[in-house]
């Protein structure tokens, strides 16, 4: 199963590696080469295919939990000064993606949208400490009764060149659901209330829709 934000780039990719194949054979005479060509353009295709699959997952519903909106490597835990919505203090988890991730973007939690802004930005790599504040991204806050208002940020990497937000100020959202998707490696951060208990680790992996981050 793949994401729809995919089908584009994904059916060019198959005609691109189809008429790769069919010029190799029509135009290179060494088997070898020919074979060469026709190996990398097929796994260039089989790479497409692996970075936009959407594999279903099963979310269990709980107000009490954050669970992991995106998979990837936990790569920060700390308190930092939130300074485009909240204005204060805030528990950070960062989860990076690299290309061979799962790259959909899934609701951490259930309730309603309060916030939601796009940034156009720069593309430094995702790991950069700059680059939840410098690099194209997405603010999203959504807010239930158990935790009161979360905020996430999709951060473009620097392979990403387009993030997909779905999210809506209003929308009553759903836990695990599809809350958008980034484009060619990326990194997501979300912002708790300080003293929130965390049920991950650092450089722990993580699957999105399944691992719960955090709980009240």
């Amino acid at each position: 199963m793949f994401h729809k934000e995919g089908f584009t780039i994904i059916s060019i990719s198959f005609l691109f590696t189809a008429a790769i194949a069919l010029a190799a054979n029509y135009f290179i005479d060494l088997v070898f080469l020919q074979k060469t060509i026709q190996i990398v353009a097929l796994a260039l295709l089989i790479l497409v295919l692996q970075f936009f699959r959407n594999p279903k997952r099963i979310t269990p519903k709980n107000d009490h939990h954050i669970i992991a909106p995106v998979d990837g490597k936990v790569v920060v835990i700390e308190e930092v000064f939130e300074k485009e919505y909240f204005k204060d203090q805030r528990l950070m988890v960062s989860i990076f993606m690299s290309p061979i991730n799962v790259h959909v973007t899934r609701y951490a939690m259930s309730g309603e949208i309060t916030f939601s802004k796009y940034h156009p930005g720069k593309y430094l790599v995702a790991w950069h400490p700059k680059a939840s504040e410098e690099n194209e991204r997405t603010t999203v806050v959504m807010k239930n009764n158990a935790f009161g208002e979360v905020l996430y940020r999709q951060i473009a990497g620097a392979l990403a060149r387009r993030i997909v937000n779905y999210a809506k100020v209003g929308d009553a959202i759903v836990q695990g659901t599809d809350a958008g998707f980034i484009k060619f490696g990326s990194r997501v951060d979300l912002y708790l209330p300080v003293g929130t208990p965390i049920n991950v680790v650092l450089n722990q992996k993580v699957k999105g829709g399944i691992d719960v981050i955090a709980h009240t």
